[in-house]
């Protein structure tokens, strides 16, 4: 296991009951976890793990995961539902009117370089008649169904899509970008419909910008008009975002009403995934 792992928590208390829900949130750069009272919908307790390096493979995942599990009590109580959410650059939106379940292979073999022993998921979106088709971590789901038995599992694009459009008021065309250690997910949206969903890679401060740039040169956006939204792992001094608003003048953190914020220093925009 890799020595130097980081942690943060919310709340360090968790009262006993049968009636909690876990939510874990699985990249190759860590993982983060929340439970929640079913009763009341409160947010009890969150914790990060964050991995001194990112890893390569879904199997080295398991195996940094698997200590922190034995160590970790919040992870050993028993649940009443699990909810896992898979983040990766391994995703593609299809509407509905092109959707096959026998086609999953050939929807992301488009856009990603795919393996015959791969598994592939998909999960449902009503509220915009598409279908988030993905590749989940399969080594994961297998230890924790050792771990929890049966349990449900998203993507972390789909989840996020669905906030976005829960709380989304504005008519014109709007940018939100998620950030993670390594790599974003960009969703556009127009009067609550999904104009582009796509993830990418980065390693600095330019390649940050040259994919929000391209999206809006794509979508027509005038870079000192159009809104756009961070949640995530980026704040005001980091380099991604100076440079960010060096291109375009209308930005903001999408701020989550948590209350579970108000007992802790992150910053509210933060681990919106799980928490927004």
């Amino acid at each position: 296991m890799t020595k130097k792992v980081t942690k943060k928590t919310i709340n360090t208390s968790l009262e006993k009951s049968n009636h909690h829900k876990l939510s874990i949130q699985f990249t190759l750069d860590g993982f983060s976890f929340c439970i929640t009272n079913l009763d009341t919908q409160n947010i009890l307790h969150f914790c990060e793990y964050t991995f001194a390096k990112s890893l390569q493979t879904a199997d080295n995942l398991v195996t940094e995961i698997e200590t922190i599990f034995k160590e970790n009590s919040f992870l050993q109580e028993d649940f009443s539902e699990v909810l896992v959410v898979h983040q990766n650059n391994l995703s593609t939106l299809v509407p509905e009117a092109f959707f096959n379940e026998k086609n999953l292979k050939d929807y992301l073999g488009h856009t990603i370089k795919t393996l015959a022993t791969d598994f592939y998921a998909f999960d449902s979106l009503p509220s915009i008649q598409a279908h988030n088709v993905y590749l989940p971590f399969v080594n994961v789901n297998n230890y924790l169904f050792q771990n929890y038995g049966e349990f449900e599992y998203k993507h972390a694009t789909t989840i996020l899509i669905e906030k976005l459009i829960k709380i989304s008021n504005k008519e014109e065309k709007t940018m939100y970008v998620d950030v993670q250690k390594q790599h974003f997910s960009i969703v556009v949206l127009e009067k609550k419909q999904v104009l582009l969903s796509n993830s990418f890679s980065f390693e600095t401060k330019e390649d940050f910008i040259y994919y929000i740039l391209f999206t809006a040169e794509q979508l027509g956006l005038n870079t000192n008009t159009f809104p756009l939204f961070f949640t995530g792992e980026i704040e005001k001094n980091d380099a991604i975002y100076k440079i960010a608003f060096q291109y375009v003048r209308n930005i903001n953190f999408l701020q989550s009403k948590n209350p579970i914020f108000s007992n802790t220093t992150y910053s509210n925009h933060t681990n919106y995934i799980l928490l927004g």
